[in-house]
């Protein structure tokens, strides 16, 4: 008999976390080892337990689900990432496979299909739930998005202007109205959905894209 896939579920609502681990619990095929409530637990799970599928919201605390998977992917890609969500538009759904997911299925589907799709991104496939794949298929559809940064959400992408720019970290939360420490969050996802180091590797590639320059 096949050993069960090892499963960790990362969601910040308690409620569906443990309901989603005792629903998983039940399937004989499936063994959840761990869970998470922010997205630099699951980060840090996917590193140190090693699981074969990380099911991820995309609505996380500290890190959201996309730039979450995104570190996984880079730090632990031999983890598979299903993205298991309530938020079902293209945007969502397509920033979350550039970050590096391999499914994504809206909560409410029903457990066989939680767990079809979970041994589906085990095995290396690319799974959406039905809903999902008619967006993605009609996005495929109408052409190749022309916008160099698509995953990034819009609060994002001014930060990232404003860094192309060389302004610092103070003046951009003044500009935008925002905390430091919040300007540094965004910063933080916004790297970790672009794949690069650092600051300096991110403003590189926003200038090279347009970003950043003088009026």
């Amino acid at each position: 008999m096949a050993e069960p896939l090892r499963v960790v579920l990362a969601d910040d609502h308690p409620v569906v976390r443990d309901g989603l681990a005792a629903l998983l619990g039940s399937v004989p095929a499936i063994d959840v080892i761990g869970t998470a409530a922010t997205g630099r637990q699951a980060v840090r799970a996917a590193v140190t337990l090693g699981p074969d599928v990380l099911v991820l919201d995309v609505q996380m605390p500290d890190l959201d689900g996309v730039a979450a998977a995104a570190e996984i992917a880079r730090a632990a890609p031999g983890v598979a990432v299903l993205m298991l969500t309530m938020f079902d538009d293209d945007d969502s759904v397509l920033a979350a496979m550039r970050a590096g997911a391999r499914g994504y299925v809206l909560k409410g589907a029903s457990q066989q299909e939680i767990v079809r799709a979970i041994h589906a991104v085990a095995c290396g496939e690319v799974i959406f739930g039905p809903g999902v794949a008619r967006l993605v298929l009609g996005r495929l559809a109408g052409g190749a998005a022309t916008d160099p940064f698509p995953d990034l959400t819009p609060r994002e992408r001014e930060v990232l202007e404003l860094l192309a720019a060389g302004l610092p970290t103070a003046v951009i939360g003044a500009r935008l109205g925002l905390a430091a420490k919040t300007v540094t969050n965004h910063a933080s996802a916004l790297f970790a959905k672009l794949q690069v180091s650092g600051r300096a590797e991110a403003v590189e590639r926003a200038r090279r894209a347009g970003l950043g320059q003088p009026s």
